[in-house]
């Protein structure tokens, strides 16, 4: 338990054990799961944690309260991860009524088989504790169809569910005066890019929703608690979300014998002779495909190469590939390569990705049989030239 203000209280925890959020993502850092309580004539928990960590979460609760009873539980986001001690808490509390939307009450009875006591809430509806004042923001496929946010007026602090998170757990520093963001900024867009990316659009509509509610600390359900400067990671979220890539050059190639690897490794130097110093290369075999993205995103020029693999693209080329469709990729500026022995669908497949996305593919292309020759440098030069170009 730690104390933000007199009143309110960060009750989460913090997952070092853990090897792949969502089964799926690499997380060597950990990852937090924040809830918080505020306490008031009225108590309110606000998101409960992973349900490993039950009873760590119902120990800081009750270090706090003691023999109070919770009146309240606000469900912002009902994943797993942020929901699962809801049944916990009902039993530990029968009289406590969860407070979600008509979305989350699907989700409640869903997983949870929870259907007694839920009040339903609206858009700008509000709850009242006593000295605080809950008011709740839909803010859906943020990123979930049920996801919303909590607003308490008198400390001007919002809630707001897996918006403005990320990886990386809390080593001891819970806010942003404790730590050295640069620490956590890495994790906290490769979260972004992999998890709420796809949902730009819903990120730019919660972002104008709010713009007239002044906000003096963020509290995330990961990552740490924005009280000294929330303006930063606003800015950041409007920037990832409007994909305002820096000038800077990501190059992810799948090769099977070197000659793919050869292309990727002299469209490097062609860049650092124009006087580009960001370059990212990545053998898509060898790096998670979230940390390849968490770059794409970051930069506004991306290169993409497969050697040909049974008349398609090298297999982790192909899942970046889908990943980046899915992600709904836009306003990057895209050149492809790669090489084949009898067959030559690997780089027609990485132009099709140009066509599905909407963004601007840049010439040459790059496609060559066996190993690449001189005319592959000439190539290279022309292609990273061109792309500068844009930069500029």
């Amino acid at each position: 338990m730690i104390a933000m203000t007199d009143s309110i209280y960060w009750v989460g925890v913090n997952d070092r054990e853990t090897h792949l959020f969502e089964s799926m993502l690499p997380i060597p850092q950990g990852v937090s799961y924040n809830a918080y309580m505020i306490v008031d004539e009225k108590v309110a928990l606000i998101d409960t944690v992973k349900a490993d960590y039950n009873d760590t979460y119902l120990d800081k609760i009750k270090s706090v309260i003691g023999n109070r009873d919770v009146d309240y539980l606000v469900i912002n986001h009902i994943e797993p991860d942020h929901s699962g001690c809801i049944k916990s808490v009902v039993e530990a509390y029968p009289d406590v009524k969860i407070v979600g939307n008509k979305k989350t009450a699907n989700f409640l009875e869903g997983f949870y088989g929870v259907t007694e006591n839920v009040l339903i809430v609206k858009e700008s509806e509000t709850l009242n504790l006593g000295k605080h004042e809950l008011t709740f923001f839909m803010t859906p496929m943020l990123h979930w169809p049920e996801t919303m946010m909590t607003y308490e007026g008198s400390n001007k602090t919002l809630f707001s569910g897996d918006a403005f998170g990320g990886f990386g757990a809390l080593n001891g520093g819970v806010f942003d005066n404790e730590v050295n963001f640069s620490f956590y900024e890495d994790e906290m867009r490769r979260y972004y890019a992999n998890i709420v990316g796809r949902y730009s659009d819903m990120v730019q509509r919660a972002l104008n929703k709010l713009s007239n509610i002044e906000v003096q600390t963020i509290c995330s359900t990961h990552g740490i608690v924005w009280r000294d400067n929330p303006k930063q990671v606003i800015d950041l979220y409007d920037k990832w979300s409007k994909q305002e890539g820096e000038d800077g050059v990501v190059i992810a190639y799948g090769s099977m014998y070197g000659n793919t690897k050869a292309i990727a490794e002299q469209l490097a130097r062609a860049f650092a002779e124009l006087g580009i110093k960001d370059i990212k290369v990545y053998d898509a075999a060898r790096t998670h495909m979230s940390y390849i993205l968490s770059d794409i995103w970051r930069y506004n020029t991306v290169l993409l190469g497969s050697s040909t693999y049974n008349s398609k693209m090298f297999p982790p080329m192909e899942s970046l590939l889908s990943k980046m469709e899915n992600s709904k990729l836009k306003n990057k500026n895209i050149g492809v390569f790669g090489t084949y022995s009898w067959s030559g669908e690997s780089v027609d497949l990485l132009q099709k990705l140009t066509e599905q996305c909407k963004i601007q593919l840049f010439e040459p292309t790059i496609k060559n049989i066996f190993a690449p020759g001189s005319e592959t440098v000439d190539n290279c030069k022309a292609l990273a030239k061109n792309l500068v170009a844009a930069m500029k």
